[in-house]
């Protein structure tokens, strides 16, 4: 479980195709700290188990799946990414409930300015969509953001100064792909109103 409060971001140093999955080595500082073999950590908001770890680096293997799902493929050696260590039980939960389970990516549609804040919208996938509500939670690259409008095809939020210095979601380009999961308690409630109905 993660809050969606993006600790560092790191940089990839390696990333390749290994038997029937991929690899990536990251570079890091603070989501090291207190980490060991085992541990989950979230890049761009994706849940990977660390493999393998030096004072400065940690490996992990990504499925097929999640290659599928998530914008981690478009990475290359140097790209930025969003990290996140998962969050001990008598943490702080200054985000919201992550799971770090990408449900799918978003294209940025619009970066605007408004005086030191950044407005973002994101397109989405009707799928997605379906689930997003506005003052909802979102996770967009893993980090907690709050949803200000919601489209048919795509929905915004606002990035404060602050936010905008210690995510990577700035640095990105209109038309870049970002990881997105929508607030689990949707899905939830979808599946128990449909059970009582059928």
């Amino acid at each position: 479980m993660f809050t969606g409060i993006v600790e560092e971001m790191g940089t990839v140093r390696a990333i390749g195709k290994i038997d029937d999955g991929w690899e990536m080595t990251l570079a890091a500082n603070i989501v090291l700290e207190g980490t060991k073999l085992g541990d989950s950590i979230a890049v761009n908001g994706t849940c990977l188990t660390v493999a393998e770890m030096t004072d400065s680096t940690f490996k992990i293997g990504m499925a097929p799946e999640t290659m599928s799902r998530t914008n981690l493929g478009d990475l290359s050696v140097g790209s930025p990414v969003n990290l996140e260590r998962s969050v001990p039980a008598n943490g702080r939960m200054d985000g919201h409930f992550v799971q770090g389970h990408v449900d799918g990516t978003g294209v940025i549609r619009t970066f605007r300015a408004d005086h030191d804040s950044l407005w973002v919208t994101v397109a989405a996938a009707p799928e997605i969509m379906r689930y997003i509500v506005t003052k909802g939670y979102i996770a967009v690259d893993g980090t907690s953001l709050t949803v200000v409008d919601v489209f048919e095809d795509a929905f915004t939020f606002m990035l404060v100064a602050y936010t905008q210095q210690h995510i990577i979601i700035p640095q990105k380009k209109v038309g870049d792909r970002v990881n997105l999961e929508v607030d689990i308690l949707g899905k939830y409630i979808e599946k128990f109103v449909a059970a009582r109905s059928n």
